[in-house]
């Protein structure tokens, strides 16, 4: 496959390359705008005054559970171009994102494409629960512009990818949960902060 496109066109993945994505534990996810561009409103006095779109985005995040049952949230933030949350992915039986029980994804018939089996979209896992979110709130962002109904920008769209972190200590787990809500509190030191 790599001789195809004498890899010019593939961007390695951000991801760990030797976890399973829907194996059950917590995960700490940073997304941010196109262009980092303040589309969801303002921090004033270290606190997040959402717009339109910055209140759309905070209704899907939470919507997330009622998509994949299997789905914890916990604390999260919308800032002026970006998101943190922290999720729990809690499969019963400790069944892995592609069905199996043990780490290794396995699919029984070879899908294709480059990716084969390691496709995101194959498997109930965090890029799918990801990928859904960012849809979703493009989707309900542009149509709010489109109909008029509020001051959301017809030209919403997320960064293509997404940061991630496991999250594999309680003592890691308090610290970003301390981050997150102290965010709007940190913006002008922010590294996302124009």
């Amino acid at each position: 496959m790599n001789d195809l496109y004498k890899h010019k066109y593939r961007i390695p993945s951000a991801r760990l390359q030797s976890w399973d994505y829907g194996t059950n534990g917590a995960y700490f996810v940073t997304i941010c705008t196109h262009d980092r561009q303040h589309f969801f409103g303002e921090v004033r006095n270290g606190d997040m005054q959402f717009n339109a779109a910055g209140t759309i985005a905070a209704e899907i995040w939470q919507r997330i559970p009622e998509q994949f049952p299997w789905v914890i949230l916990d604390e999260f933030v919308i800032m002026p171009n970006h998101m943190h949350g922290l999720l729990y992915i809690d499969r019963p039986d400790g069944v892995n994102g592609d069905g199996s029980r043990d780490a290794i994804n396995r699919v029984s018939i070879d899908p294709g494409g480059i990716t084969r089996h390691k496709n995101p979209m194959l498997h109930e896992n965090l890029s799918r629960i990801i990928r859904w979110y960012k849809g979703r709130t493009t989707f309900e962002i542009r149509r709010d512009a489109i109909n008029r109904v509020s001051t959301a920008r017809g030209d919403f769209a997320w960064q293509t990818r997404f940061h991630d972190h496991i999250v594999r200590t309680n003592d890691a787990f308090l610290r970003i949960q301390a981050y997150i809500l102290n965010n709007p509190l940190q913006w002008e030191d922010d590294k996302f902060y124009r």
